[in-house]
């Protein structure tokens, strides 16, 4: 029964342009088991690590089941599974830039994925492939000074006109102030909710929502129709940190939530930076103690680049520098490189086009137009379409 309905509503979802096989033939497997009541990541990533997909774990035998040591109540759980998925797929189907990505999907950001337990699926309002573009979470106090407030902008701009993607949690005061910075420049930034991706909280970000959306994406893990609930936003902090090559916290008091941000990014083996303030500033107390625990201080955007400049290294393969006058010699790049600057024209073309022209995955392709930006070679445009330069 499961399985005929789960084919059913599978077919009812054909008519979408998707970019991936699996979402095509087995999302809905995958939706019914990211509903199911007591399941979490780690449930459920457990679980995929032994039966490969969901659609495995549904056609297993209890006995099967019984063998990873879930409890009976969980096997009951799975067996009686109903496929009430129709508020997750009449979201998908509602307008065109809305995505679900799930962990086996290529778009699924390969650093998030390395996290421990990492979200099942992700819900993307905007372009799915910023979230595997080199990202800086900002994060800081939603009671922010002026100052504050400033310096966040500023550096989100600057970041953004670098190439890089600003990631934060459209919370009030600097998490707003950092997506307002992005959306100056090319508007390549990444909001996290810690809600369904069919609320915005607060409601007073409703238009900025809708900004971030045009040129960049919202994204969450949590199901349509989910409410801003006190433990959501740890789960969303997480995931803020899990995108990005580092983390900067520009205001927090002691207690603020900003705090267990840089803590996630530093258990996870990110960097982490914060901007010093005042003394007398309770907003900048924070920030203080997380670099008498080891924070990089950061005074201005260089030295964040600085620390991040050998992860840069490592990450995006260098071309030869010498060529008169910044000629480019296509003989001199990768092989991957040249690929891309041959799926480009003098014409704007989607990072989508790119992957297909060139056969390389969105993370790939992500991440050498990067170093192609960099160099001077490519322009990004607003909505993530790419040009030659020379």
């Amino acid at each position: 029964m499961i399985r005929r309905n789960m084919d059913n509503a599978t077919n009812a979802t054909s008519t979408k342009d998707q970019t991936s096989d699996e979402q095509k033939e087995g999302l809905t497997s995958w939706l019914v088991l990211n509903r199911i009541k007591g399941f979490g990541p780690k449930t459920i990533n457990g679980l995929l690590e032994k039966f490969e997909s969901p659609q495995h774990i549904f056609d297993s035998s209890v006995a099967e089941l019984k063998h990873t040591g879930l409890s009976s109540s969980a096997i009951e759980k799975i067996k009686g599974a109903v496929p009430e998925v129709d508020e997750d797929l009449a979201w998908l189907e509602a307008h065109p830039r809305h995505h679900i990505i799930t962990m086996q999907d290529p778009r699924y950001p390969s650093l998030l994925k390395e996290i421990t337990d990492p979200p099942v699926l992700l819900y993307v309002n905007g372009d799915p492939y910023l979230l595997s573009m080199p990202q800086l979470a900002m994060v800081g106090s939603r009671s922010a000074t002026a100052g504050g407030l400033e310096i966040a902008r500023e550096f989100s701009r600057i970041l953004v006109d670098m190439g890089l993607v600003v990631t934060s949690g459209l919370a009030l005061g600097v998490d707003a102030a950092a997506h307002e910075g992005a959306l100056a420049s090319t508007g390549r930034t990444v909001a996290v909710l810690g809600t369904g991706p069919d609320r915005i909280y607060p409601a007073s970000h409703l238009k900025l929502a809708g900004q971030i959306v045009e040129t960049g994406a919202i994204v969450t893990e949590f199901i349509p129709g989910a409410a801003p609930r006190k433990d959501h936003f740890p789960r969303r902090n997480r995931v803020i940190s899990g995108l990005a090559l580092g983390t900067l916290v520009v205001e927090a008091a002691k207690q603020s939530g900003s705090l267990i941000t840089a803590r996630f990014a530093m258990e996870q083996g990110k960097e982490v930076f914060a901007v010093p303030g005042s003394i007398r500033n309770p907003q900048a107390k924070g920030c203080h103690a997380l670099i008498r625990e080891g924070a990089k201080l950061v005074e201005s955007v260089e030295d964040i680049i600085e620390e991040l400049g050998p992860v840069f290294a490592t990450l995006y393969p260098e071309k030869d520098r010498n060529s008169a006058e910044g000629e480019m010699d296509t003989h001199s790049f990768c092989n991957e490189q040249k690929l891309i600057m041959d799926s480009l024209g003098f014409d704007p073309v989607s990072v989508n086009e790119i992957v297909e022209r060139s056969g390389l995955t969105a993370s790939d392709v992500s991440s050498i137009l990067l170093a192609l930006e960099l160099e001077g070679h490519v322009c990004s445009q607003v909505g993530g379409m790419y040009l030659r330069k020379k």
